[in-house]
């Protein structure tokens, strides 16, 4: 088991109980073989199983049409550059928090609650207001739930 932390791999099972480090932008060339390994993101003490969102098709599909999503449960978009990636919740049936991530695995910004737009409506564009390399949504709410703040360290779990 490895843990991605500030941008380090840690390997658990080194000898010499020296983090290894590897270069985390690695993780966007995620092979179809192994592109299920990035499982988990780890906000607080709280732990959420994520689906990945890598490629441009899987970006715009999202969270569209669920009709529930677990509260552990969650979608990390994984861009290729930080910059302020903006989301919309068209024919989104539930409202999400989107947290957008940084290159230092920090919660750069927080959209809680982000209601659902249906496909005859007009839907807003949410911004963030910084960059970000990670886009990670989870249930409405939850982030506030758990006290999630701009600055917060994100962990991310390699099985």
């Amino acid at each position: 088991m490895a843990l991605v932390a500030l941008g380090a791999i840690i390997n658990s099972s080194n000898d010499n109980d020296e983090p290894a480090t590897a270069d985390v932008s690695s993780l966007i060339n995620l092979t179809k073989d192994n592109q299920e390994n990035l499982n988990r993101i780890y906000l607080k003490n709280y732990c959420f199983e994520v689906e990945l969102a890598l490629t441009a098709e899987q970006q715009r599909q999202g969270l569209m049409y669920r009709q529930e999503l677990d509260a552990d449960k969650g979608m990390l978009f994984v861009f290729k550059q930080s910059q302020r990636h903006t989301f919309w919740m068209k024919n989104t049936y539930i409202p999400l928090d989107i947290i957008w991530i940084n290159e230092s695995y920090q919660v750069a910004d927080i959209s809680h609650q982000t209601q659902p737009c249906q496909a005859n409506q007009s839907c807003p564009v949410i911004r963030p207001t910084q960059d970000a390399l990670y886009v990670l949504e989870i249930k409405g709410g939850l982030a506030e739930q758990i006290g999630l703040k701009i600055g917060d360290e994100v962990n991310f779990q390699l099985q």
